[in-house]
C-alpha cells in the first residue's frame, strides 16, 4: 500500500476542498493500521442516467481511492430520488414514480462500470434503510437539524425570499441523504461543490449518531468542450461515456488549449509528477498542445474506456 503522504496526494490532486486534511490523514493512518480499507460513499440521484465526462469527475477520484486499497459504496437514492434533490431548484421538482427511478439505477449501474472496479464497489440503494422508518424514526431525524440550518442552503434562501414555494418533503431530502452517511458508517463521502450543504450535513448527523464524523471531499464541476460553461448536454459541450471513440477522440481534440490541465487534473490517473512535468513542457513551449491532447485522449489514460 501506498504511504500516507503518498495517498494523501493522490486523492488532494485536483480537489476542490477537503474536510479535513487532519481527519483524513487520521482515517488513512487507521486503515493502514489495521488492514481495513476505508469506505468511500458516493450517492447518485437517479434523474439524469445518462453519465457525461463531468459526472465521471468523482467517479475517477473514487476509483484512485480503489487503486489505493480502499471500498466504494454507490448509493442509487432511489428512495430520496422519489422526492428529487432540490439543489439549485427554483421550484419545486414532480417527484419520480417508482418504476421510473428504478429503470434510471439501471442504467447508471450499466456505465459506472467504465470507470470503477467492480470487485472494489458495492451498490446500494437507500430504500434499504429509509423505507424502514417509523413516523417516530423521522421525527428523530428532523429534530437532528434546525429549519434555521435547512434554510442556509441557498437554492432554499433564495425561493424563500422570492416567496417560492418550498414543499416541506424537500427539507428531507438532506437528512435523507445525510442518514446515508450514518447507515454506512462512511469514512469519506465525494461529491461536486454543488453538494456541499448535503454531504455537511452527513458530516453532522453521523457525529449525532454517535460515530466518527466522516471526511468530505468536493470535487469542482467540470467545463465542457467550450471551456466556458459547465459540461451539460443542455450546452451542447458534453462528453458522454457512451459515446463512440471516434466521437469522445473529436470533442476531446476540441477542447481550448487552457482546459488541457484541467482535463488532465479531473479525468485522468495521471500522477501528479507527471502532471507537473506536462504543466512544465506547455508553460516553456516546448511541446505542441495538440501532441499533449493526443495523450489526454489516449486509452489508458482518458476517464473514459475505449471499447
Amino acid at each position: 500500500m501506498a504511504s500516507i503522504d503518498e495517498q494523501i496526494r493522490i486523492i488532494s490532486k485536483g480537489a476542490e476542498e477537503i474536510i479535513s486534511i487532519d481527519d483524513l490523514k487520521e482515517k488513512l493512518k487507521k486503515s493502514q493500521e489495521t488492514g481495513k480499507p476505508l469506505t468511500v460513499k458516493l450517492g447518485l440521484d437517479p434523474t439524469a442516467p445518462d453519465i457525461h465526462l463531468g459526472h465521471a469527475v468523482v467517479l475517477r477520484k473514487i476509483k484512485q481511492f480503489q487503486d489505493l486499497g480502499h471500498r466504494a459504496v454507490i448509493i442509487i437514492d432511489d428512495f430520496t430520488g422519489m422526492i428529487g434533490d432540490p439543489t439549485g431548484r427554483s421550484k419545486t421538482r414532480k417527484p419520480l414514480t417508482r418504476d421510473e427511478v428504478i429503470e434510471n439505477a439501471r442504467t447508471y449501474e450499466n456505465q459506472i462500470f467504465k470507470i470503477l472496479d467492480r470487485e472494489k464497489t458495492d451498490v446500494r440503494f437507500n430504500s434499504e434503510w429509509l423505507s424502514r422508518f417509523n413516523f417516530a424514526d423521522v421525527i428523530e431525524l428532523a429534530s437532528k437539524c434546525t429549519v434555521a440550518r435547512i434554510l442556509e442552503r441557498d437554492d432554499f434562501q433564495k425561493r424563500f425570499h422570492a416567496h417560492e414555494s418550498i414543499g416541506v418533503h424537500e427539507f428531507f431530502y438532506p437528512l435523507m441523504q445525510g442518514y446515508d452517511s450514518v447507515a454506512l458508517k462512511a469514512d469519506v463521502e465525494l461529491g461536486g461543490t454543488d453538494q456541499r450543504f448535503n454531504i455537511l450535513m452527513g458530516r453532522n448527523l453521523q457525529k449525532d449518531y454517535g460515530q466518527e464524523s466522516q471526511v468530505a471531499i468536493f470535487m469542482p464541476i467540470l467545463e465542457g468542450t467550450d471551456g466556458v460553461e459547465k459540461m451539460s448536454k443542455s450546452f451542447g459541450n458534453y462528453i458522454g461515456i457512451n459515446e463512440p471513440p471516434n466521437d469522445i477522440y473529436g470533442k476531446v481534440m476540441s477542447i481550448p488549449d487552457n482546459m488541457i490541465i484541467r482535463y488532465f487534473e479531473l479525468a485522468t490517473d495521471v500522477h501528479p509528477d507527471d502532471l507537473a512535468k506536462i504543466k512544465e513542457a506547455l508553460n516553456s513551449g516546448n511541446i505542441n498542445p495538440r501532441d499533449v491532447k493526443m495523450r489526454l485522449v489516449k486509452r489508458d489514460n482518458i476517464v473514459i474506456p475505449w471499447m
